[in-house]
């Protein structure tokens, strides 16, 4: 998120409006909620969990003990019950 100025940014009335409420403070404009991304949709890291998790019942089909997926993946055995037994398909 980062700072821009009002006065270069928004209309002279909608400024002249805004000042009637606020006057010399940080305001947050989010997102309409149709434009926001899912989490970790920018960064990568949901695609690169949804791989790691398909890994993990790949493993686990595999004949693969829960403590040795939990060693392999640097988990621990609670985490990988839940990826394992999560009715979500991991595509």
């Amino acid at each position: 998120m980062k700072y821009i100025n009002a006065k270069k940014a928004l209309p002279n009335e909608l400024l002249e409006e805004l000042q009637k409420y606020i006057q010399g403070e940080t305001l947050y404009v989010p997102k309409p909620k149709s434009n926001r991304e899912k989490w970790g949709a920018s960064t990568g890291i949901r695609k690169e969990l949804l791989k790691r998790n398909r890994r993990i019942k790949e493993d686990y089909l595999q004949g693969n003990s829960l403590d040795e997926i939990a060693e392999m993946h640097h988990l621990s055995i609670e985490t990988i019950k839940k990826i394992i037994y999560s009715r979500k398909k991991i595509t």
